[in-house]
């Protein structure tokens, strides 16, 4: 049976008004095929400058990087492996792999978990918006200006460190001792030094006795504001079975005076701990006054000698060596986190916010308490985004080195060394070899890439 188009019908495989799309032997007509490839042309024309820009700046460098590594410092001698052997062989780049090694452990964990914790509590208070805008300005701050700031924040100095100066004010609080690290007896036959520090009176005294104990190196500039002088208790006589006397500063501002002897115009030292030993053990403790004054009631009949103990010449507390080998990562990384965590934030608030508000209510009267809902509700369904905001800190922590070369000091900079400061430090920062620090670039290249593909996958996935 065969059928025929109606008169001014379009033939099969042809649409009306046009030309047939394919040829009787399925060939495509020269006309579409020259249409097609004026397409392609126009495409590759578009695209030529941003291949030729990402060639230059992304692939030219990696392939140069990966052929200079196989050289030598100079670059004219041909090493193959040797530089990359060399890297696992020395002890700076150890250190490096190391610190690398908890920043990435550490630092988007920390980050992604406080992003968690605020973009949910965020949901909770008024002025929402006015926090995550507070959180995020740190971002604003380059990180330049940022490692700036920390290194005058973890100073050791109170007086200067803002950390160090609330830890001083709170170790203040319970131990609000006075000492006087330059403070030492003078030579004479009054105090004697110990070896572990302290000074004992060279003789003993009685309950009713008065004994005065000279103290020198200490500068005026140096005494408490309430120091009072301490020529009228030095000269007031013990009462009963009392055991008193003065410790001064026995030095005249202006010269003159007489030593062990309390002149009109020397202070006393206040806040002074002064022991009554005897036989060994301690028999009562006094702090002197303002006017360096102390005083033993109560005392047995005999012979005490009176002890300084070794804490009044202690250095004052001076608070924590963030700055030090110790704690230069973990500061480092407090830094890092400031920045960093308005970031995480917002990204998780932008996928709760995005989150079906149905199931949280169908929970709720269910009867599941917040922290339910947070565990088993809130924290699985951002399961992804929470896994894009972790990926992306990784790949970020791995390249931080303007952080670490700021904030961390001279003497302890190889201790917080992380492989992207060791490679500039290798390359440019005095080590002068390339071919090192062009191996280490592509060590960082590989451990970089494995979340880099991750995340791109993730993104492909969460695609329509």
């Amino acid at each position: 049976m065969s059928v025929t188009s109606p008169p001014g019908a379009a033939a099969p495989g042809t649409t009306e008004g046009t030309a047939p799309l394919r040829k009787a032997d399925g060939a495509v007509p020269p006309g579409r095929r020259r249409a097609a490839r004026r397409r392609r042309l126009t495409a590759v024309l578009f695209l030529l400058p941003a291949l030729l820009l990402l060639g230059a700046l992304v692939a030219y460098p990696i392939l140069f990087t990966i052929g200079r590594s196989l050289f030598d410092a100079s670059g004219s001698r041909f090493v193959g492996a040797d530089n990359y052997a060399e890297m696992f062989r020395d002890p700076a780049t150890l250190t490096a792999i190391r610190n690398s090694t908890v920043w990435v452990v550490v630092a988007p964990a920390l980050l992604t978990g406080l992003g968690l914790v605020l973009a949910v509590l965020t949901e909770k208070i008024r002025w929402a918006t006015a926090f995550k805008l507070l959180m995020f300005m740190p971002m604003a701050i380059s990180f330049l200006a940022a490692g700036i700031i920390f290194r005058v924040v973890y100073e050791q100095d109170p007086q200067r460190g803002v950390l160090n100066a609330v830890a001083v004010g709170v170790h203040d609080v319970f131990d609000e001792s006075t000492g006087y690290p330059t403070a030492r007896a003078r030579d004479g036959e009054i105090l004697e030094k110990r070896p572990d520090g302290s000074y004992r009176s060279a003789e003993t005294v009685s309950p009713g006795g008065v004994l005065n104990l000279p103290l020198v190196g200490v500068p005026p500039k140096d005494l408490p504001a309430d120091a009072e002088p301490a020529r009228t208790a030095a000269a007031a006589p013990a009462a009963g079975d009392e055991l008193r006397g003065v410790v001064w500063i026995d030095f005249t501002p202006g010269g003159g005076g007489e030593p062990d002897r309390v002149d009109p115009a020397e202070r006393g030292l206040p806040g002074m701990t002064v022991e009554a030993v005897r036989n060994g053990e301690v028999a009562g403790t006094a702090t002197t006054a303002a006017d360096g004054s102390y005083r033993f009631t109560g005392l047995a009949p005999g012979g005490y000698e009176l002890r300084l103990p070794a804490k009044n010449f202690a250095e004052p507390y001076g608070g924590v060596a963030w700055l030090g080998p110790a704690l230069i990562t973990p500061a480092i990384i407090g830094a890092y986190l400031w920045i960093w965590t308005g970031f995480a934030m917002v990204l998780i608030a932008a996928g709760l916010s995005a989150m079906p508000r149905d199931v949280l209510e169908a929970a709720r009267m269910d009867g599941a308490g917040e922290w339910q809902i947070f565990r088993r509700i809130t924290v699985p369904l951002l399961a992804p985004v929470l896994a894009v905001v972790f990926v992306t800190l990784v790949i970020n922590v791995m390249k931080v080195f303007d952080l670490v070369y700021i904030i961390a000091p001279g003497p302890v900079q190889q201790e917080a060394s992380v492989l992207a400061m060791q490679m500039w430090l290798v390359s440019f920062g005095g080590g002068n070899d390339q071919g090192l620090g062009s191996a280490l670039g592509v060590l960082l290249l590989l451990t970089v890439t494995p979340a880099m593909i991750f995340n791109i996958r993730r993104f492909r996935r969460s695609q329509p």
